[in-house]
């Protein structure tokens, strides 16, 4: 399957992923507001875990990558493949990490929304890393093979 470049660097695809992080955000806000009191606090606490793990996951991805970091999916000229760290169990953790944390903020704020829009997220992050793949396949000589072998999102599911 082809998947659109959406620009020189794919910068289509990082507007689309920006206006869905907003999105969340204030589908989950409009979720606290609806609440009498805030949020459920059953719902509060988990939430909030998985809003720090997922961060952590993320901000792990991020570090791990250092300067070849970049929000666009075309790898900068200068890339190296990574495949230590986070990126040793997954080839796309700052993505799971954001989704995960995504989830999070849905359940703490009770927002079934924005559990649909953190989906939709998903599917987004699933659409742009099989550009950024071609991408890093085609400048990285490495890439297919430590793709063959490490799973895309999840450790040992996908």
């Amino acid at each position: 399957m082809n998947v659109p470049a959406l620009g020189p660097r794919g910068e289509g695809w990082v507007a689309a992923q920006l206006v869905l992080f907003a999105a969340i955000g204030l589908s989950g806000l409009a979720g606290i507001s609806s609440i009498s009191g805030g949020p459920a606090v059953p719902t509060l606490a988990p939430g909030a875990v998985i809003i720090a793990v997922g961060l952590l996951v993320a901000v792990r991805g991020a570090l791990d990558l250092g300067s070849n970091l970049t929000p666009f999916p075309r790898p900068r000229a200068v890339a190296v493949l990574v495949d230590r760290g986070t990126y040793h169990f997954v080839r796309h953790p700052i993505y799971s990490g954001l989704v995960l944390a995504g989830v999070g903020w849905s359940i703490a704020t009770v927002s079934p929304t924005a559990l649909v829009l953190t989906g939709v997220l998903g599917l987004l992050f699933d659409a742009k890393s099989r550009r950024e793949e071609a991408w890093l396949t085609e400048r990285l000589p490495g890439y297919a093979a430590y793709r063959a072998h490490t799973r895309k999102f999840v450790p040992g599911l996908y």
